[in-house]
């Protein structure tokens, strides 16, 4: 039998399940690959939020990475959750010698609003991460954190885009769903303008819903979309996930990774 396409998520750990290398390996199953980790960080969370996060050694995130990339091979990576200034540049050090496209998730805070990355990483990973990616998915708070730009309306989105590529990744996508009405992102790489629109769904449980939008992207690319083809199928899959949302402890419950299934 034949190997499936190879995909490596680099993130920290939600021990509830709904986000992180959790959400990034059931994505990644759902659509037809292998997943492989790299643990960054470990969080103690919930359906109430994050109530304690550990960040590995340097060390041991470089041995995983090795260890997965040197024997098995990688077709696609995601990054997620880096917390610290030191793993940013250590993961970023690493990607720039792999040749698979690289999917990065600039995670800054949990849904809940807790922070998963210190004050002082932000300028390593606009110096350092943003350069080595081949799209950058930041939701809009992100956005704000790594660039300045508030995206208030969905006019502000190209603005932002332009600053956000001004770091260095070869396309941007400005996720909106922050934003009141449908369900609306903007993916460019300064030339093209794709603008992917779905209704918004009446369903509070969407915990990990960023997490998952960047797995099933580079699920994607792996497979051998190009990028505005695998987002555009990423952004349907977790519309689907979203409707399929259920309840799960007191707080905000997860999508489901395995509403195809």
């Amino acid at each position: 039998m034949q190997a499936p396409p190879r995909v490596l998520t680099v993130a920290g750990s939600d021990s509830g399940g709904g986000a992180g290398i959790q959400a990034d390996l059931k994505t990644m199953l759902a659509l037809g690959t292998h997943g492989m980790s790299v643990l960054t960080a470990v969080t103690a969370q919930n359906s109430l939020g994050v109530q304690g996060a550990w960040e590995l050694p340097a060390e041991a995130v470089v041995q995983q990475f090795r260890s997965v990339v040197d024997d098995i091979g990688v077709q696609a990576v995601k990054t997620g959750m880096l917390a610290s200034a030191e793993l940013v540049e250590t993961v970023a050090g690493l990607l720039a010698t792999v040749a698979a496209p690289v999917v990065v998730d600039p995670v800054g805070v949990s849904k809940h609003g807790d922070p998963l990355l210190a004050p002082d990483a932000l300028d390593a990973v606009r110096a350092k991460l943003l350069p080595v990616a081949t799209v950058a998915t930041p939701n809009l708070p992100e956005t704000a954190q790594l660039t300045g730009v508030a995206v208030e309306s969905e006019a502000d989105m190209p603005r932002a885009a332009a600053a956000l590529l001004a770091h260095g990744p070869r396309w941007v996508l400005i996720k909106g769903g922050h934003l009141p009405g449908e369900a609306v992102d903007l993916l460019t790489d300064g030339n093209e303008e794709h603008w992917l629109r779905a209704p918004r769904l009446d369903n509070r449980h969407t915990h990990g819903t960023g997490c998952t939008l960047a797995s099933a992207t580079a699920a994607r690319l792996a497979m051998g979309d190009s990028v505005p083809e695998a987002v555009a199928a990423a952004k349907e899959y977790v519309t689907g996930a979203i409707a399929a949302g259920f309840p799960l402890g007191a707080g905000i419950g997860p999508v489901h990774h395995g509403h195809r299934i």
